[in-house]
């Protein structure tokens, strides 16, 4: 797993590039289109971020004296973070799909 820094890094990374495509794509693609349904992806993009920044910052709720030995803390508490970087994955894809989604609905169709 890579550390809880490094994907917070990620993800406010990830978020920045989304929102600046949307005001790309607002003033150079599509500049008849209304703000305010960027502006509300835009705010989409930032909840996004704090859930996504919300999600990796947990911790394992079990401690080392719950278990045998120290390698079996390890093992479980490995196995637990993996879980977690996973479910996170998924729902970043998922929340992305939805802003791009929303995202071309805004662009104008080619005649």
């Amino acid at each position: 797993m890579a550390s809880k820094r490094q994907l917070k890094k990620a993800i406010y990374r990830s978020c920045g590039e989304i929102a600046g495509e949307c005001i790309y794509a607002q003033e150079a693609l599509a500049p008849n289109s209304n703000p305010a349904d960027w502006d509300s992806i835009i705010i989409d993009v930032a909840l996004l971020q704090t859930e996504a920044v919300n999600r990796v910052s947990v911790n394992y709720d079990r401690t080392r004296g719950e278990f045998a030995n120290a390698r079996e803390y390890r093992k479980a508490r490995a196995k637990y973070f993996k879980e977690v970087e996973k479910a996170l994955g998924r729902y970043m894809r998922e929340q992305t799909e939805q802003v791009a989604a929303a995202m071309n609905k805004l662009m104008p169709k080619k005649a």
